[in-house]
């Protein structure tokens, strides 16, 4: 199984690719999709949209794991971010790939062990259980590899670290 992870955002979107076969992770590749700040909101939003799905084509990815919104307190931050997500469901939709949704609570359990896992401790986690020799940059593309695993393990099929 081939996995699209996505850690969504206006400014860098972190995405990743791992192949899954039960037992043993395989990364794929892996990166950030960044629109400016000067730019169109709609453009921005269409742009991540769009390149999300054109990768998903480009790898042959199944089936799509996306951390998703979580705020407490400032609400206006995390209404973009929530358009993304949107945005992003509803391209996966015309393509007909499902798109599962963690919140970082979740995925941080799922990759460390622990629900209040900090960030260094989820991106150390992601260099070994995926073999990598460092961790992955930046911090967003870290963070959508985090995905896949969540993905993997949420779907009852992951966890072997071998």
């Amino acid at each position: 199984m081939r996995v699209l992870g996505i850690d969504p955002g206006l400014a860098d979107t972190g995405w990743g690719v791992v192949d899954f076969d039960g037992q043993h992770y395989r990364p794929v590749s892996f990166g950030t999709i960044s629109t400016g700040s000067g730019e169109d909101i709609q453009k921005r939003i269409y742009t991540i949209a769009s390149d999300l799905g054109t990768l998903s084509e480009r790898y042959g990815c199944s089936v799509v794991s996306m951390e998703d919104i979580f705020f407490t307190k400032n609400i206006t931050s995390a209404i973009p971010v929530a358009k993304v997500i949107g945005a992003v469901i509803f391209r996966f939709s015309e393509l007909g790939i499902p798109v599962h949704l963690y919140s970082p609570l979740e995925i941080k359990m799922a990759v460390t062990g622990m629900g209040r896992a900090d960030k260094a401790q989820v991106q150390e986690m992601v260099k070994v259980i995926l073999k990598l020799r460092t961790i992955p940059r930046p911090d967003h593309a870290a963070d959508a590899l985090a995905d896949c695993i969540c993905y993997c393990t949420h779907r009852g099929i992951g966890g072997a670290l071998r």
